[in-house]
C-alpha cells in the first residue's frame, strides 16, 4: 500500500475533505447510505474484544523486564543483546504496523484482530522453549508481531463500531492496556516464585490471557455490519477521491508526532526493559522491582482517561508536553542521584511522564480532519516513531555493559527528554495534516 493510500473504514474510495466547519463538533452522519444498526450482541462482543486486547497488548514486554537478570544468565546474554532484546518490540511494532492497514483491506479489521491475539498466545507459549537467544527473539517477534497489528487497529476497530463513543472507547481500551501492562510487571515474580519453576514457566503462564482474548474475535472474523458504515461528513465539507491529500511524508506535523511518538516510545521501553534491573543493581529485591514497574505502568489507568479529555479542550497541547517532561526529569533525577533513596516517588514520577503515549495518541486524532485521516496519520507516526524509538534502549545496554554502572544510561535517557519537548509542542500546534498536504 503507497503511503498515500488510506486505510478507509469502509470499500468506498470516497474520503472526506473537511471544510471550514469546526473540528471539535460531533459530525452529523454521512448522507447517500443507508446502515442498520448494529445489534447490542456484537456491541457487546466487540466491547468484550476491544477490553481482552487491550490487556494482551503489552504483557509480552513487561513481564520481561522483572526478570531480565535471570534471563540474561540462563540465554548467557549480554548487556548488549539484552538492549537489542529491548528494542525488538518497537522493531516489530514498527514492521508489521506497517502491514497492518493493508491487511485490514484485505481480510477484515475483526480477522486481523483475531490473527494478531493468536500470534501473542503462540509466541508467549513458545518462548519458554527457548534454549538460545535466537529462538527467544524469534518467539518474542511472533508475540510482538500480534500485539503490532493491534496496535494500529484498535482505533480503527472503535471508529467502525463506536463512531458515536470514540472518546469514551479509547479511554476504555487504553485503561485496560495499562492494567495489563501493571499486571504482567507486577505478578511475574510472584507468580514465578509460587509455581517454581524458574523464569521460563513465570514468562509463559501470560500465553493463557492471550487464548482467552482469541475468543470473542472469533464471533467477528466475518462481520460485516460496521463495514458500511462511511466516515461521518463535517458540516461543508466536500468529497474527494483518496489520494488527493497529497503524500503525508510531506506534512510537517505528521513529522513532528512521528518524532514526539518516537521519543515517548523510547522512555517507555528503557523503562519497561531496564528499570526493574537499576532498582535491583541498587540492592532492591526483585519482587520490589517488579511492583515498582507496576507503579509505573499503573499511571495510566487514571490519565489515559484525564489527559484525552483535557487535551481536547486544548488548543495547544504543548503544555502537557512540556509538563510531562519535566516529571520524567525529575524521576530521572532520583534514579540518576539515589535509585535506592524514594524508589517509589522516582517510579511514580516517571509513570507519570510515561503518559505521553495516550496524549500522542490524542494528538494524532486531533491532528486531522476525517477518519481516513487520523488512519493514515495513526499508521505513519507510529510505525516511524517505533523505528526511531529502536537504538534506544540498545544504547542505553550498551552504555550499561561498558560504563559499568547507570550514570551514563540515565543521563542519556534526561537529555532525550529535551528533543522530546521540542517536538511535542510543534505536534502540539492547532494544525492539520490536510492544510500542509
Amino acid at each position: 500500500m503507497r503511503d498515500d493510500e488510506p486505510l478507509t473504514l469502509d470499500r468506498d474510495r470516497t474520503v472526506i475533505s473537511a471544510g471550514p466547519a469546526d473540528p471539535e463538533q460531533a459530525p452529523a452522519p454521512s448522507a447517500g447510505r443507508e446502515t442498520a444498526p448494529l445489534s447490542v450482541w456484537t456491541r457487546r462482543l466487540v466491547l468484550a474484544g476491544l477490553i481482552l486486547a487491550a490487556l494482551n497488548l503489552r504483557p509480552a514486554v513487561t513481564s520481561l523486564g522483572p526478570l531480565m537478570k535471570e534471563v540474561r544468565a540462563g540465554l548467557g546474554m549480554s548487556g548488549a543483546v539484552a538492549g537489542l532484546l529491548t528494542s525488538v518490540p518497537a522493531l516489530c511494532f514498527a514492521l508489521f504496523g506497517i502491514a497492518a492497514p493493508r491487511l485490514a483491506r484485505r481480510f477484515g479489521a475483526g480477522a486481523v484482530v483475531c490473527a494478531g491475539m493468536a500470534a501473542i498466545a503462540t509466541g508467549l507459549l513458545l518462548r519458554p522453549f527457548a534454549n538460545g537467544t535466537v529462538l527467544f527473539l524469534a518467539a518474542s517477534a511472533v508475540a510482538l508481531a500480534g500485539i503490532a497489528v493491534g496496535n494500529i487497529l484498535m482505533p480503527v476497530i472503535v471508529k467502525r463500531y463506536f463512531p458515536d463513543r470514540v472518546g469514551a472507547m479509547t479511554g476504555l481500551y487504553s485503561m485496560a492496556l495499562s492494567l495489563g501492562t501493571a499486571a504482567a510487571a507486577a505478578a511475574t515474580v510472584p507468580l514465578t516464585s509460587a509455581m517454581g519453576h524458574g523464569w521460563r514457566l513465570g514468562l509463559g503462564v501470560w500465553a493463557a490471557l492471550a487464548v482467552v482474548a482469541i475468543v470473542p474475535w472469533l464471533g467477528l472474523i466475518r462481520d460485516r455490519s460496521a463495514a458500511g458504515r462511511t466516515a461521518p461528513r463535517a458540516p461543508g465539507a466536500t468529497a474527494v477521491t483518496a489520494g488527493d491529500g497529497g503524500r503525508i511524508v510531506r506534512s510537517p506535523t505528521a513529522w513532528a508526532l512521528a518524532c514526539f511518538f518516537g521519543l515517548q516510545a523510547t522512555a517507555a521501553y528503557v523503562t519497561m526493559g531496564w528499570m526493574p534491573q537499576i532498582f535491583r543493581d541498587a540492592g532492591l529485591s526483585a519482587g520490589t522491582a517488579g511492583a515498582l514497574l507496576a507503579v509505573t505502568m499503573v499511571m495510566g489507568v487514571p490519565l489515559s482517561f484525564a489527559l484525552p479529555s483535557l487535551a481536547g479542550r486544548m488548543r495547544h497541547q504543548g503544555p502537557l508536553v512540556v509538563v510531562l517532561a519535566l516529571f520524567g526529569l525529575a524521576g530521572y533525577t532520583g534514579l540518576w542521584l539515589a535509585p535506592a533513596g524514594a524508589p517509589w516517588v522516582w517510579a511514580l514520577l516517571l509513570g507519570i511522564a510515561n503518559c505521553a503515549f495516550p496524549l500522542a495518541l490524542t494528538m494524532v486524532g486531533m491532528r486531522s480532519r476525517t477518519g481516513a485521516g487520523v488512519v493514515r496519520l495513526s499508521a505513519f507516526a507510529q510505525s516511524t516513531g517505533y523505528l526511531i524509538s529502536i537504538p534506544g534502549p540498545i544504547l542505553v545496554g550498551a552504555l550499561y555493559q561498558h560504563s559499568g554502572g547507570w550514570d551514563l544510561p540515565i543521563a542519556l535517557m534526561a537529555a532525550l527528554m529535551l528533543p522530546q519537548i521540542v517536538v511535542g509542542v510543534l505536534a502540539g500546534r492547532n494544525r492539520y495534516i490536510e492544510d500542509e498536504l
